[in-house]
């Protein structure tokens, strides 16, 4: 079978949420079924078309459940030109630039989501138990120019790919991007999410002060009684709010390298002793905590 547009579309819906199956060689009564599984119509209907399109005869659609069709004659084309469609065996076949870019839309489609926490984490994710599947996926995206991380899930004994970064997220939208509404909605709103993380503190100085005093309110995260924390993607930022809590009101803060668990990089500024949070409370940047 000779990829087109339509072919590698069909392949991943098959390989992410799809089946091809026949019944147990000692059942009397054979079948063989293929079949396509999702909720969403405007998938269901793209995988309908582009079977149709391949095969020339079009599954039936069972709205909000799965698009599916018995044909013996499919069944062995299928398997017989690229295996098992099982979780465990896919593999990602070898195609040109464009293929490749309908085969990730359409495997995206069905296995990724979008992850947006305002202004700290937007990611696009996947997860899937063939690690060799994945890893095939991961060398495509960077083919493309899309660098993402490879995970292994401990508890649920499964891996997890991950796109993120500005640049890579964006970067996913113009070459892949998701046919999936709510998806593509979300992977727009991940982009807008991203903001100029540096801080522009006044010069003059009550102006800065006032800039400090309604940062402080706003960024201020309390973690216990006596472990207050500033977190910034930029340490640049993190560096002058030191200098300055400590010019207008004297408190001595800690300033904190981290990376959580996709490997982002950011600063962590901490105030941690009692005396210091004490003066935070007096400035009426947090209640009394320490009652």
């Amino acid at each position: 079978m000779k990829f087109d547009e339509n072919l590698a579309a069909v392949h991943a819906y098959l390989y992410a949420d799809g089946y091809v199956i026949k019944n147990p060689e000692n059942q009397k009564l054979k079948y063989y079924r293929i079949g396509f599984r999702n909720t969403n119509l405007i998938l269901l209907k793209d995988f309908q078309e582009k079977f149709e399109r391949v095969f020339g005869i079009k599954p039936h659609l069972y709205e909000g459940e799965r698009c599916a069709l018995g044909s013996k004659l499919i069944y062995y084309q299928l398997t017989n030109n690229f295996g098992s469609f099982y979780s465990w065996h896919w593999k990602m076949p070898k195609l040109n630039n464009k293929l490749t870019k309908i085969w990730l839309r359409a495997y995206f489609d069905c296995e990724g989501w979008v992850t947006i926490e305002a202004r700290q984490n937007r990611n696009i994710g996947l997860d899937c138990v063939n690690k060799k599947g994945l890893e095939q996926v991961k060398n495509a995206l960077k083919v493309i120019g899309i660098n993402s991380k490879l995970k292994f899930r401990d508890k649920k004994n499964i891996y997890r790919l991950y796109i993120f970064g500005k640049e890579n997220i964006i970067k996913f939208r113009q070459e892949i991007g998701f046919l999936h509404p709510k998806k593509a909605e979300k992977l727009d709103k991940a982009i807008q999410d991203y903001v100029d993380y540096f801080w522009y503190f006044p010069k003059d100085k009550a102006e800065c002060k006032d800039f400090v005093s309604k940062l402080l309110k706003e960024k201020i995260r309390i973690k216990k009684p006596y472990y207050i924390r500033i977190i910034c993607r930029e340490k640049i930022n993190l560096e002058k709010l030191k200098e300055l809590l400590k010019e207008f009101y004297g408190v001595e803060s800690i300033l904190y390298k981290s990376i959580n668990g996709i490997g982002t990089i950011y600063y962590d500024l901490n105030i941690n002793k009692k005396e210091e949070v004490q003066k935070l409370i007096k400035e009426g940047f947090i209640q009394n905590i320490l009652k």
